[in-house]
């Protein structure tokens, strides 16, 4: 049975409304920390956070520059910024040119996420209007990561779940809702595993 560590999603057009559903049904016990990348205004100031986690059971905020990533929590790229994770598990925030014509890139985070994590990592793309994310839940499947994709009939946009479909056969693609399922009962038996191993 395999552990997984970290949970990375890419998400863009109609992501809003697709990160209120997967917030509203994440139990408060859920322990996998969830890292996302959704392409918002660069003058944003993510006031939409505050409004999430009034919904959410679990703690969502901005990752910042050099924080550790702890279980239990959802952070989300700051705008303006590339969100890259480091070997040592922590977060790094740049202004480097924008990749795929955004900055948060999906791509940046699943990149460097699946160098730090191998396969330890579940990549998702969910709803979107670009190909962003393409490359870089490829590169999760290279390394051994489970890949997930919104099944494009299901998102409000499908051009990213259709480009990241072209691209590599996802382990799953389903509709959000089974996504969220299905990510619950991976937590599941991660809390499985951390006792039958003495983790917990």
């Amino acid at each position: 049975m395999k552990n997984y560590d970290a949970i990375v999603v890419g998400v863009s057009s109609g992501g809003l409304n697709a990160m209120k559903i997967m917030f509203s049904l994440l139990p408060a016990d859920f322990s996998i920390p969830i890292i996302i990348v959704q392409h918002i205004g660069a003058r944003s100031e993510n006031i939409w956070i505050q409004l999430f986690n009034d919904k959410s059971k679990l703690e969502i905020k901005e990752a910042d520059e050099k924080e550790k990533i702890e279980k239990g929590k959802i952070y989300i790229a700051p705008p303006n910024y590339h969100l890259l994770i480091e070997q040592d598990k922590t977060f790094s925030l740049t202004v480097d040119e924008r990749v795929n014509y955004s900055r948060p890139s999906i791509d940046v985070l699943f990149e460097t996420a699946a160098e730090a994590y191998q396969d330890k990592l579940i990549g998702v793309v969910l709803t979107g209007s670009n190909n962003d994310g393409s490359k870089g839940i490829k590169r999760i499947k290279e390394c051994g990561g489970l890949t997930i994709v919104q099944q494009p009939d299901t998102a409000e946009s499908s051009y990213m779940p259709e480009s990241a479909i072209a691209t590599m056969q996802p382990d799953y693609i389903l509709p959000l809702e089974k996504i969220i399922k299905l990510l619950i009962e991976i937590d599941i038996k991660n809390k499985n595993y951390d006792e039958i191993n003495g983790q917990r």
